[in-house]
């Protein structure tokens, strides 16, 4: 029966005189909702069962059709292009008042113009705001199979927790990852007997760039998926809880529940670090009553809330509490093993579960009792929560509005060095006294606190300026958006203004630090201070939950002031994204075309004119043209009929401008020619791999996915100029001194359909080696990133790895404590007068995650270094342990091999399409490479 079907009978029941009771036309309401078993084949949750992603979609329509306390929207559309629903739940009260609950969560959140005695009486009336998504990890199967079952719960229960749940609470029910869905169950059930389905075998990534990185992109808000679940959060319903869930859980164990290890990041407000413990303890209260073992915390996992880059931590950010269960269980019953470490009880594992035999039923009951705690700490913690996302927004106000301090290991750190100088000059400390108690030992000079901890030099930011005219507007423009889909404010100067003695054009952006959301600028701008965190003192390093440093305006190579006084200015409020502004022909000679290779986009306009067959040229040397300079590599492009309005559409499109001269440019050129890209890939999807395919896309390089067996198969120039080797394609040894990735098994043939057989397989040494040596001495171009610079001593080129050590004649990786860089970003010399780095500074940072870097052997004949470390201490943003061996080492070098070229790049130049600042060594040796083997 539908909602429509319900009035109607309410409506012939007065028409017949008869009074239907409100309580009674309830009851019939929730008796008439579908339940799941009714609704999918078999029963979401029931063994060797998965139901997809248009089966569910049909299933939140029919609920919404018959429930008053759902709302359905559709808030965008995913890679694949399938709708991203949000069931919005609450009561038929609330709902029918959304937008005015949707306000007071906005004006609480952003916390602008509001006193305290507003704010509390705002945080009264309004309710509590819950987020809880499923399905980001496609392959994490508990948590879609659950979301079914919860809707269809509270859109039916009638005790008296739900109804105070509804009337307190609007939930956010999401499916962050559609495509995945689909995919992950279409998979599992295609196999018609039940015993062999599995989908651990799925051909490709489960987002369709990206796989399990789609949970790494939320500051940056590239992926469609993370578009639209940021808006939800940050710019249209700014929830008090976000809850993102995953599996799976500790071995031995059932589920982590948070509070998260340290670090702690130390941009975001506290109170949103005191509040996670407190809902995380509710959660394993709740487990608890209800004698459901297996939960741990803290030391039972990895986690951190440290990176930036996840759905649940970008929360903290934006003064939000995050939440992050993982869970075992799946549609294949599977064994709880014995672990005798977790038979023990601990704080962090408070009560051991049995071995045993585990079913996704018990899993969907776990994360029901999770899902309620969740929502009972938000209904009975209702007023607090709202009132408390304004008490951390006006907090950042507050302090960008004066001087403030942000403390980090390094400011301790020189807290600790000064302290023990004093110490040491003065003489030893004296031993506790009643007085001074045993705590107070390290204690140091009072006097130090205003000295080093207050240092006027060191205060946070009031705000940013990001001046006009900078080399590569574009890519300034792809940074502030990045700002604001999170949420951030953005304005822009609308003239000419001058702050600190210093001018600035109209058009510069400005991003102060007076705002709610003031912990994710400052994360954006300021390089991350990673703590040295060890297993024990004086053990190894603890690996972090992710990178350590992501500083994205560094990444970025964006151009920034930091303006530590307040500053005003004739300034307007960016009201939505921003568009690239238009750029344009210049001059009017008629012999062709200038155009800046500083600027990515210039790759997008030089694709065009390629594929459109159009004559194209760098310049080697630089040039000067009506007074304007240009360096290395600017394009030049003849005039030509064809050209013409190529070029006219596109600089207005793309932001960049083209400059008509008179006259061809005098000196040597370097006639660029079409090319034909091979991105190497294997079965299951590499996600580096996946992130690049995503960026060539972008910038309209021509490509096509290449696998090892086709690599194998040899005849490899017949079809290819350039063979790109993402980090993770290449394996390598364990222990070694490259990465490799993550490993995954194949199938056998015969167990897969036969359209992805040729898919199979990996790069091998014995193999596949021979046929990629061959294929760059004929002429091909080969290009290796990360791990995959295993291929350059291979390929005999005259490089070994720097960062290495010799044990009974086997080289090896160096041990962590000697060299740990677990993803940061590292502060690098270019040679940009080498066509490998045309357009790019004369220093650049570098993402540089366990990577390689390189000395030369022999006499280097053929190798030009193009990027190299030539300082002690390179860190900009994270955590390096031994750094210094670093120095005079190369990141990034052009080898001759043959007739071809080989390009080493052992930092991630790409890594998850963020670095901008490093895009060109790619874009550049796409099409240098080539360009060099047809003039031999």
């Amino acid at each position: 029966m539908t909602r429509g079907m319900l009035l109607g009978a309410a409506a012939m029941a007065l028409m017949a005189g008869q009074q239907m009771p409100a309580h009674a036309q309830a009851q019939a309401e929730l008796a008439a909702i579908t339940p799941p078993a009714k609704a999918f084949p078999q029963d979401p949750g029931s063994d060797y069962f998965l139901a997809n992603y248009t089966q569910y979609e049909a299933y939140l329509k029919q609920l919404a059709q018959q429930s008053t306390r759902m709302k359905l929207v559709d808030i965008g559309k995913s890679a694949e292009g399938r709708s991203q629903w949000m069931a919005i739940v609450s009561s038929p009260a609330n709902l029918a008042r959304l937008d005015h609950y949707r306000d007071i969560a906005r004006r609480l959140a952003k916390a602008e113009g509001l006193t305290s005695e507003q704010a509390q009486a705002l945080a009264k009336e309004g309710k509590a705001v819950v987020w809880i998504d499923a399905g980001m990890h496609a392959t994490e199967t508990v948590t879609t199979q659950s979301q079914i079952q919860v809707l269809y719960r509270m859109l039916t229960m009638d005790d008296a927790e739900t109804r105070r749940i509804l009337d307190d609470t609007i939930i956010l029910f999401a499916q962050a990852n559609p495509d995945g869905l689909e995919l992950v169950a279409d998979w599992y059930m295609r196999e018609a007997d039940p015993k062999k389905r599995e989908f651990r075998s799925i051909p490709r990534l489960y987002q369709k760039y990206i796989g399990h990185d789609n949970n790494r992109d939320s500051y940056m808000s590239q992926m469609p998926e993370t578009t639209n679940i940021n808006r939800v959060l940050f710019r249209e319903w700014f929830p008090q809880i976000v809850f993102n869930q995953h599996q799976t859980g500790p071995a031995g164990m059932i589920v982590f529940v948070p509070p998260f290890r340290d670090p702690f990041n130390f941009n975001y407000d506290p109170i949103v670090m005191t509040e996670l413990s407190e809902v995380g303890s509710a959660m394993h209260s709740r487990l608890l009553a209800e004698n459901k073992p297996g939960s741990g915390m803290r030391s039972a996992a990895p986690y951190s809330t440290w990176h930036n880059g996840m759905e649940r931590s970008v929360a903290y950010f934006h003064n939000s509490i995050g939440l992050l269960t993982e869970i075992i269980g799946g549609p294949t019953p599977e064994n709880i093993p014995l672990i005798p470490d977790t038979q023990l009880a601990r704080n962090d594992e408070p009560l051991p579960v049995a071995p045993g035999e585990w079913h996704l039923r018990d899993s969907l009951e776990y994360q029901w009792s999770l899902d309620r705690a969740v929502l009972d700490y938000a209904s009975r913690n209702r007023e607090r929560l709202l009132f408390n996302i304004y008490r951390m927004g006006a907090n950042g106000i507050a302090r960008g509005n004066r001087d403030s301090w942000t403390v980090t290991p390094a400011d301790v750190d020189a807290v600790k060095t000064a302290g023990a100088s004093k110490t040491s000059s003065a003489g030893a400390t004296a031993p506790a006294t009643p007085v001074e108690p045993a705590r107070a030992r390290g204690s140091v000079d009072p006097a130090l606190y205003d000295k080093i901890l207050r240092d006027p030099a060191k205060r946070d930011p009031r705000g940013y300026i990001i001046p006009a005219g900078q080399a590569d507007m574009p890519a300034v423009v792809t940074f502030l958006n990045a700002l604001f889909k999170t949420g951030v404010d953005v304005e822009r100067a609308t003239a000419d203004f001058t702050i600190a003695g210093k001018r600035y054009p109209a058009g510069s952006f400005v991003v102060k630090t007076a705002q709610a959301y003031r912990p994710h600028v400052l994360d954006m701008f300021e390089p991350q201070d990673h703590p040295h965190d060890v297993e024990y003192p004086g053990g190894p390093p603890k690996a972090p939950y992710d990178v350590t440093g992501y500083t994205l305006a560094y990444q970025m190579g964006i151009g920034f002031d930091r303006i530590l006084d307040g500053f005003d200015g004739p300034f307007e409020r960016v009201p939505d994204l921003l568009a690239v502004t238009p750029g344009a022909i210049k001059g009017k000679g008629g012999a062709g075309w200038l155009i800046d290779h500083r600027a990515n986009n210039s790759f997008i306009l030089s694709n065009r004119l390629l594929k459109a067959g159009v004559p194209l040229f760098w310049l080697e040397g630089p040039t000067r043209v009506a007074g304007e300079s240009f360096g290395p590599g600017t394009i030049w492009v003849p005039a030509s009929a064809a050209a013409k309005p190529i070029i006219a559409a596109s600089v207005r499109q793309l932001g960049i401008d083209a400059i008509a001269v008179a006259r061809a440019p005098a000196g040597r050129t370097l006639a660029l020619k079409p090319v034909r890209v091979g991105l190497v890939d294997q079965y299951g999807g590499v996600m580096p791999s996946g992130w690049t395919r995503w960026l060539l896309e972008q910038f309209e390089f021509p490509f096509q996915v290449v696998y090892p067996q086709e690599l194998d198969a040899g005849n490899l120039n017949a079809k290819f100029d350039v063979l790109l080797f993402s980090d993770g394609t290449v394996p390598a040894p364990a222990n070694g001194p490259y990465r490799a990735g993550r490993e995954s098994s194949m199938p056998k043939p015969e167990d897969i359909p036969a359209a992805y057989r040729p898919w199979l397989g990996k790069v091998s040494d014995d193999r596949t080696v021979p046929q990629i040596d061959a294929f760059a001495r004929a002429g091909g171009t080969v290009v290796t990133i990360g791990g995959a610079t295993r291929l350059a001593p291979l390929l005999k080129a005259p490089l070994q790895p720097a960062l290495v050590k010799e044990t009974a004649g086997k080289v090896e990786k160096l041990d962590t404590k000697e060299f740990f860089i677990p993803g940061a970003l590292l502060r690098a010399k270019v040679d940009s007068a080498q066509p490998l780095a045309y357009g790019m500074p004369a220093e650049v940072d570098l993402f540089f995650d366990r990577s390689q870097s390189f000395r030369t052997v022999g006499d280097a004949a053929g190798v030009a270094r193009i990027s190299w470390f030539d300082q002690p201490r390179p860190l900009r943003s994270g955590w390096a342990l031994g750094q210094e061996k670093l120095q005079g080492t190369t990141a990034v070098a052009d080898v001759d091999i043959g007739r071809g070229k080989l390009f080493v790049m052992g930092p991630e130049v790409v890594q998850r399409a963020q670095p901008y600042a490093t895009f060109k060594f790619l874009f550049n040796g796409l099409l240098y490479g080539p360009a060099v083997a047809a003039t031999r």
